[in-house]
C-alpha cells in the first residue's frame, strides 16, 4: 500500500531540494531518516519534516508497520515564484526570483527492503548460475567440434602468404 505526504510552498529552490531527495529514494525509512537528520542542508530539514509526516500517515491512517516501509518516490516540483525588484546602477532595476517548491514523498510496503546479506546471497547465486551456464556452453562446443572434426583454432587460422 502506498502512503504519501506533501509539503507545499516550501521556501527553497527545487534545484537545491532535489539533491537531498535523490539520496533517499529507494531506501528504507530508517536509513532515509538517518541521512536526512545528518545532512547539513536546509532542504534536509524540510524533507525530514515531510518524511516524518508520511511515516505518521502510514502508522495512523493505513495501519502499516514502520519497519517495512521504503521510500518509493521522493519528488520536488516547482511551486510559484515570487518576483521582486532590486535597484541597480543608473536607475535601472533587476528581477529577483524567490522560488518555492512542492515536496512529495511516497512510502510503500510492497518493495522488498535490500540488506547487505540479501545482496551478497543474490550475487553468489548469480555467480553460480553463470558458472553453470559457461560449463554447459563449453561442453556443447566440444560436442560440435567432435562432430565436425575441426576445432575453432583451425577454422580461424590465417593462410600463409607465398
Amino acid at each position: 500500500m502506498e502512503v504519501r505526504s506533501t509539503y507545499r510552498y516550501a521556501k527553497i529552490s527545487p534545484f537545491k531540494a532535489r539533491e537531498v531527495t535523490r539520496e533517499i529514494q529507494g531506501l528504507p525509512v530508517s536509513a532515509a531518516l538517518d541521512i536526512v537528520a545528518f545532512s547539513p542542508k536546509k532542504a534536509a530539514a524540510l524533507i525530514n519534516k515531510t518524511l516524518k509526516s508520511a511515516v505518521a500517515n502510514a502508522e495512523n491512517n493505513a495501519n502499516l508497520h514502520v519497519d517495512g516501509l521504503v521510500v518509493k518516490e521522493a519528488v520536488v516540483g516547482e511551486g510559484p515564484t515570487m518576483k521582486r525588484m532590486m535597484p541597480r546602477a543608473r536607475g535601472s532595476g533587476s528581477r529577483i526570483l524567490k522560488r518555492s517548491s512542492h515536496i512529495r514523498i511516497v512510502l510503500t510496503d510492497e518493495i522488498e527492503i535490500q540488506t547487505r546479506e540479501k545482496k551478497k546471497a543474490r550475487q553468489k547465486k548469480t555467480k553460480k548460475t553463470k558458472a553453470k551456464d559457461e560449463q554447459t556452453s563449453d561442453s556443447g562446443e566440444a560436442k560440435q567440434e567432435e562432430k565436425s572434426g575441426t576445432t575453432k583454432k583451425e577454422e580461424h587460422k590465417p593462410k600463409a602468404k607465398k
